[in-house]
């Protein structure tokens, strides 16, 4: 899917529908198999939660329910616009991109942060010496 965990998105169809990129929301959940997302904030469905036992209450609530990814545009990060999702390949990797800024959408720097943080393990503490 051209729509990942996280992303920012605007709904383009149905009765949720915004022009407005201030109200652009995330992507809570993807579900691909159905070929859906849930996205915080749209398609809002109550469920009626039953208390278990004495000490529980009772409750409706509301959750976001799952739409159709066809509804929904990403919103880059870069130039702040809906856009469609194209690809690229850089070095052994396929990165989405954004199709009006070139910019790439997938978080690639934060990624190679994650990669040269290294956790210390017992071998580590053990081997440097105690600071005084």
């Amino acid at each position: 899917m051209k729509i990942k965990k996280n992303d920012t998105v605007l709904v383009i169809t149905g009765k949720d529908k915004n022009n407005d990129l201030e109200k652009a929301s995330k992507v809570i959940a993807v579900l691909p198999k159905e070929n859906k997302v849930v996205v915080e904030g749209v398609n809002l469905q109550k469920k009626h939660k039953k208390a278990r036992s004495a000490q529980e209450v009772s409750s409706i609530q509301t959750q976001p329910g799952p739409i159709d990814a066809s509804n929904v545009m990403v919103v880059c990060p870069t130039c702040k616009k809906a856009t469609r999702v194209g690809y690229r390949v850089e070095g052994d990797k396929k990165v989405r991109i954004c199709k009006k800024c070139n910019a790439v959408l997938d978080g690639v720097k934060a990624k190679e942060v994650k990669k040269t943080t290294k956790r210390k393990t017992k071998k580590d503490a053990a081997e440097t010496p105690a600071e005084a």
